[in-house]
């Protein structure tokens, strides 16, 4: 991989959880992988008052506990916490800003970092806007000699809506260009989320067959199994739509839906996945009820624990009509799609931790043989993103014995497999690419924009029509039975995964 121009990475909303838990734990493994430049520093900014030495220990803490760090590695961390340096200012104080470049304009001269910067927001969502304002108004978001460069990292959610979106990339915009601008989504950095790519594109057996043709429907699953844990507060103010669907489910199905690129560049890959987001049909709001199942998980008992409801987890309001879980049903109108249904599903407390991807494809023309699961369709592509990371096809063979019946066997692939083969961390792969300007896996502007066009109508008839039901579901379940109701296709149901690849099926060892 290419070794990036020496730099220096400033992380707004260093005393988070986000920069000890992933941030600095993933450059710590670049590190390790010798992707860092010879020159990089991390300067830490946030409200919270730390030294230098103090941001260092807790980074050294966050790395022994999230990062691949070996004690017996050879490579003690007190060099690389060397590299580490912190900054207390009031983020939303536009003259603190002085400060910030004060400091930047010596760890610049001090490490030979030719100027080299770049802005990650790891800061609530409110700052987004605000931050760049700043470092505009200090001369920060472009270099004054000409020598450097600046780029910002924008974390999601970006934009509460439709509105909103359009709104925070203007006030970006207004100080940073589109090519400076990097709007992470980190299941974007999953290799398994790029090798959809790789499978459609490198493959002659697939690519034919990917179409309204073959294809008899499409679903896409991310399901966690865990609550809100201690981040009710914000989850109740955004949800499973927002914090899920517009974002990570349908940037996958913006990948799983495009069209073959003309190469395989930045520019030519974001066309694609923006054009498939121009041609999601838009739910009138009769159509939203019937389309789209939303639910909020309840209190339950699993494995003889009793776990809380979502109304009764800290920060969350009483009475809360906020989604933890969503199915839809919906169409891309192309010539490719047209006609193929799309089933997405994500939700919290349910049976396992799972992201995958299933491509059915249609029955044989002319049934031949008895199957002995005649629910299932003929064939079935499944591409795993988390746990056991692989992919698998489902194709029909011969029960051993008298007669022709038929019955599915798997032939899969698993990452596991590839021993000596080291698997990045989605937040490694995405700041890799960052620092070597490469945006494939970045969301642009008018992508986000086209997402959340597609969500808003669904926002609208949930906050228009309170008829639309919040339906509940029992925490360990795989959400509301009313989810069935979206499949009208005959023999037609969803795949209940479990955290093997290999195994499915309701009753499965989660």
């Amino acid at each position: 991989m290419q070794k990036p121009e020496n730099q220096i990475l400033v992380i707004f909303g260093a005393s988070g959880d986000l920069t000890w838990r992933k941030l600095i734990p993933a450059i710590y493994d670049l590190k390790e992988q010798k992707l860092l430049p010879d020159n990089f520093v991390v300067l830490g900014v946030s409200r919270s008052s730390f030294s230098d030495d103090k941001f260092r220990e807790k980074m050294i803490d966050g790395i022994k506990k999230f990062s691949n760090y070996k004690e017996n590695s050879g490579n003690p961390l007190e060099e690389f916490a060397k590299k580490l340096f912190y900054l207390s200012i009031e983020t939303a104080n536009t003259e603190d800003y002085a400060a910030l470049k004060k400091k930047l304009t010596e760890l610049d001269l001090q490490f030979k970092t030719n100027g080299n910067f770049i802005f990650y927001l790891a800061t609530p969502p409110g700052l987004y806007g605000k931050v760049p304002v700043s470092l505009a108004a200090h001369k920060l978001n472009l270099d004054e000699s000409n020598n450097g460069w600046r780029k910002l990292i924008v974390e999601k959610p970006f934009g509460y809506d439709l509105n909103s979106a359009i709104e925070l990339n203007k006030k970006i915009l207004n100080e940073f260009s589109e090519n400076q601008i990097y709007r992470i989504d980190h299941y974007l950095g999953k290799e398994t989320v790029q090798n959809v790519l790789v499978t459609r594109f490198s493959n002659g057996v697939f690519e034919p067959l990917w179409n309204r043709n073959y294809v008899d429907h499409i679903e896409v699953t991310s399901s966690e199994n865990i609550g809100v844990e201690n981040r009710g507060g914000y989850y109740d103010e955004s949800g499973a739509l927002r914090d899920m669907v517009q974002n990570h489910l349908l940037q996958i199905t913006g990948l799983i839906g495009m069209e073959p690129p003309a190469s395989f560049d930045s520019n030519s890959i974001r066309n694609e996945t923006l054009k498939v987001f121009q041609s999601l049909h838009l739910l009138k709001p009769e159509e939203v009820p019937k389309n789209v199942i939303r639910g909020q998980y309840g209190a339950s008992t699993i494995r003889g624990e009793q776990v809380p409801g979502y109304r009764e987890e800290k920060g969350v309001a009483p009475g809360s009509r906020t989604e933890t879980y969503v199915a839809m049903k919906f169409y891309i109108d192309n010539w490719r799609w047209g006609g193929v249904p799309f089933y997405i599903r994500t939700g919290k407390r349910l049976p396992t931790k799972v992201t995958e991807v299933v491509i059915h494809f249609k029955q044989t023309p002319h049934h031949l043989f008895s199957r002995k699961d005649s629910g299932e369709a003929c064939n079935q592509l499944v591409i795993r993103i988390q746990p056991d990371e692989g992919i698998l096809m489902r194709i029909g063979m011969k029960v051993p014995g008298s007669g022709f019946n038929i019955q599915n066997v798997n032939m899969d692939f698993h990452y596991s497999e590839l021993q000596n083969t080291y698997l990045p961390t989605a937040y490694e792969r995405l700041l890799h690419d960052c620092m070597i300007g490469d945006s494939t896996l970045y969301a642009r502007g008018d992508a986000v924009e086209a997402a959340w066009k597609f969500i808003q109508p669904i926002q609208k008839a949930w906050e228009e029509n309170k008829d639309i039901p919040l339906f509940g579901y029992p925490a360990g379940t795989w959400g509301p039975e009313n989810a069935d109701d979206l499949i009208d296709e005959p023999n037609t149901k969803w795949r209940y995964p479990c955290k093997n690849l290999a195994n499915d099926g309701l009753y499965c060892e989660l």
